[in-house]
Formats: C-alpha cells, structure tokens, sequence
C-alpha cells in the first residue's frame, strides 16, 4: 500500500513539473507579446485589440494551468505563523496538509470543476469568439482551460494528500526503524 501511495503521488508530481515547466515558456511569450504591444501603441500610435486579448488569454493560461506546480513546489500563498515554526512537527505538518487538502482544496477543485463545466460547455455549443471587433475567435478554447486547470489543481492535492498519508501511516515504522538502528549501534 506504501509504494502504490508513493508511486502514484510521484508520478502525479512529475506529471505537475512537467506541465509547469511547460506553461513557464508563456510566461516569456506573454512578456513579448506585451512588450510588441507596448511598443506599437507609444511609438506607432497603433494598438490592437487582438493583441490585448491575446496577453488576457496567456495570462489567464499561466495562472490556471500553473496552479499544480505552484502548489507542488509551496509556493502558493499560506499563513505561515505556526506552520513553519520549529513546534510543528512533520507529522503535524502532515495533519496540517491532509485536513486542509480535504476540507478545503478538494472541495473547491470539485466546485469548480462542476461548475464550470456547463460554462465551457455552452461556449463550446455557440463556438463563442470575441464580442470585440478585431477579437480573437476560438473563446471557447480559453473556457476549457478552466476545469482543465482546476483538475490538475485537484490532481497534485491529491498527490499531497497521498504523500501527508504516507508520513502519518508510516512515520512510525521509519521512526522505529530508526531507533533500531541506533541501538544496534551501541
């Protein structure tokens, strides 16, 4: 059971890094695209509507579909008061992780997932574009990066969980493991 929790939260970190690493290379592009678009509209005098919609749509992309990695690294926003104080241990710290991950992160994956799925799926019936003149077309494609983003959000928490489950189950043994070994050592 301990390497299939194991097996299963890494390759879903893997999978997390992957995607992260991924979705960083629009960070350069939305960086480009912003400074094109700057450039044309304060020494050109053109704008263009495209061109915003396009930096809306690739940052949009970056926070929805960065999310797993930004957790998987915990880098996303905690109160750290008591969590990184030196009275938490690692298995508190797991408790800490297992109950929020299932009282707050999956519950709020899942109502989103849910509740965005006949939003997309409505765009995806009227193959909605932009309501602007000069607009981008395909909408709809953006839309279903939503539940795309929070699966894979609900993915590494999932992976979270698993790892928190493992400490709390088998702590003990490495513990014991452990001590085991020092006494052997005397």
């Amino acid at each position: 059971m301990r390497d299939k929790l194991q097996t299963t939260a890494a390759a879903i970190r893997c999978f997390s890094e992957w995607t992260g690493r991924l979705v960083s290379w629009l960070v350069l592009i939305l960086v480009l695209v912003i400074s094109y678009d700057v450039m044309m509209r304060y020494l050109f005098q053109d704008g263009s509507v495209a061109l915003q919609e396009l930096e809306w749509h690739l940052f949009a992309l970056i926070f929805l579909l960065a999310a797993a990695y930004t957790l998987k690294h915990d880098a996303h926003v905690r109160v750290d008061v008591f969590y990184r104080s030196r009275f938490m241990s690692d298995r508190h710290r797991a408790w800490v992780d297992l109950l929020g991950g299932l009282f707050f992160l999956l519950p709020f994956c899942l109502l989103l997932i849910n509740g965005s799925i006949p939003f997309v799926s409505n765009s995806f019936g009227m193959l909605e574009g932009s309501p602007d003149p000069g607009g981008l077309p395909y909408r709809f494609m953006l839309k279903a990066a939503i539940p795309l983003g929070f699966t894979m959000l609900l993915l590494q928490g999932l992976a979270i969980m698993m790892s928190c489950l493992s400490v709390l189950l088998y702590s003990d043994e490495k513990e014991s493991a452990d001590s085991d070994t020092v006494a052997g050592e005397d």
